[in-house]
């Protein structure tokens, strides 16, 4: 049995669940014959690359002290994010090795390559 959109003339908007093309439209709440619409696109679901290794937590404190679940579920997020990544190599970002992150480096982390803020020979 297919699912129709209907509109009726109230301004009431709703589906119905119809034995065939060919069978009438349902009544309305207020009593009038609703018609029916052009079928919505409906799509099943979106495409997501899940989070980045920037979401992922980068000290003992971000996985809840060493929480098991916590770490675990990191781990799997972050092993399908590499196979995403050697699939498709322009998510990848920036992975060179992150040398300092905390203090003076917490907004942006110090990586290596990059030089050092206020350091005369930059």
């Amino acid at each position: 049995m297919p699912i129709y959109d209907y509109s009726c003339e109230c301004g009431n908007r709703f589906e119905a669940l119809v034995p065939s093309f060919s069978s009438p439209a349902p009544a309305c709440g207020c009593g009038s014959v609703p018609h029916r619409l052009p079928p919505a696109v409906r799509l099943g679901g979106v495409a997501s690359a899940g989070p980045s290794r920037d979401d992922a937590p980068k000290s003992w404190r971000g996985t809840g002290n060493g929480d098991r679940e916590t770490v675990r579920h990191w781990h799997r997020q972050m092993t399908r994010r590499e196979k995403l990544e050697q699939k498709y190599p322009e998510l990848a970002g920036d992975r060179r090795p992150v040398l300092a992150h905390e203090g003076r480096f917490a907004a942006a982390p110090l990586r290596a390559g990059d030089p050092l803020p206020g350091d005369p020979a930059s």
